[in-house]
């Protein structure tokens, strides 16, 4: 093919990823927590339970635990949610209080705007000015459905997930049938099972290692007085799935709790510091250590990867932009036509 066919064809790819993401992106979804989950029902095959019914009792245990986890932690964040525009208030006010200066600006510009005007302008401008309600219905119903399409995405994903993991490897016998010769059957399986282990291997690791952070900041910022503690360590540990943007929106949050909760400066900025001192040595020592040489990929790609995921699916594409990645790099690992890609990709 000549390069003008193949931008073509990557144009063409893309603009079906974007424009079909309501059915691709359930499928993608269920193919990662499929790959992630083998492990589990692999196990339990050892054990004679059928396919069915291990793919039955992980899935339900899976939803279990995520279903517990957001009522045990969903019902602060509702309710700091209900009253964040009183959080916003006080956040100013104490910001004002540490940053004196700033409070200064502001009057000083409110100053100038009022300069030259009376007091009997000031209030007859205030009677003057209308007051506007606004009814916005559509905002309603555009949440209404958005809700719609996400618990039918969640429905569409868990029921993929329950068929792939009952399935065994029916679709991977079905593509080493097809294949032509035996050495295309070879590199078929063991491209197969590699990229099934090493994203398997990946999330699993990477969950854990989230999971514990999370633990730790939520422990930290306990001792700090902080309330809510667990739902906000809880919260940077979901944050830590995502690179580089996770980890910069956690050490934000956590600065404006920390400011909200405490009086001075230095103590505002503890637990942001928590987190940024735990994040920097999971990223920098504990991660390398678990995951070893198999996942190190080009900082600049991942980042790339992150961008574009994120602009055709939205925080999904976040979450799923490592995996993909991992997937296209094992791929281009085994096929020497793509090595180029392959090297591109490595570090």
């Amino acid at each position: 093919m000549t390069p003008v066919q193949i931008v073509i064809i990557v144009l063409g790819v893309i603009a079906f990823l974007y424009f079909a993401r309501p059915v691709v992106l359930p499928v993608f979804l269920a193919c990662v927590a499929g790959m992630t989950l083998k492990p589990l029902i692999r196990w339990l095959s050892y054990c004679h339970i059928p396919l069915a019914l291990s793919a039955a009792v992980v899935l339900c245990l899976l939803v279990a635990a995520i279903g517990i986890g957001f009522f045990q932690l969903g019902r602060p964040a509702l309710t700091w949610m209900n009253e964040a525009p009183q959080h916003m208030t006080a956040l100013r006010q104490r910001v004002q209080k540490i940053f004196p200066r700033i409070a200064r600006i502001s009057q000083a510009a409110a100053a100038v705007n009022n300069l030259g005007a009376t007091e009997e302008e000031k209030k007859e401008e205030q009677k003057k000015t209308p007051t506007v309600e606004i009814k916005d219905r559509r905002g309603t119903s555009s949440i209404l459905n958005w809700t719609g399409t996400l618990l039918v995405g969640i429905g569409e994903t868990l029921v993929l997930v329950y068929l792939l993991l009952a399935s065994g490897d029916l679709f991977l016998h079905k593509l080493v049938h097809v294949m032509p010769t035996l050495s295309d059957k070879k590199r078929v399986v063991e491209v197969s099972h590699e990229i099934q282990q090493n994203i398997s291997n990946y999330l699993f690791s990477v969950s854990l290692i989230n999971i514990g952070l999370g633990i730790v900041v939520s422990g930290g910022l306990y001792f700090m007085g902080v309330p809510n503690a667990a739902m906000w360590g809880m919260l940077a540990a979901v944050l830590n799935f995502v690179p580089y943007f996770g980890p910069v929106a956690g050490v934000i949050l956590l600065a404006t709790v920390g400011l909200l909760t405490f009086d001075t400066l230095w103590q505002g900025l503890l637990p942001p510091a928590w987190y940024l001192v735990l994040h920097l040595l999971e990223a920098n020592l504990i991660t390398p250590v678990l995951l070893g040489r198999r996942f190190t990929l080009n900082p600049v790609v991942i980042f790339v990867s992150l961008i574009f995921w994120t602009w055709l699916w939205g925080v999904p594409g976040a979450l799923l932009s490592v995996p993909i990645l991992v997937s296209i790099k094992v791929v281009c690992d085994r096929v020497p036509a793509m090595s180029p890609v392959s090297e591109l990709l490595s570090r």
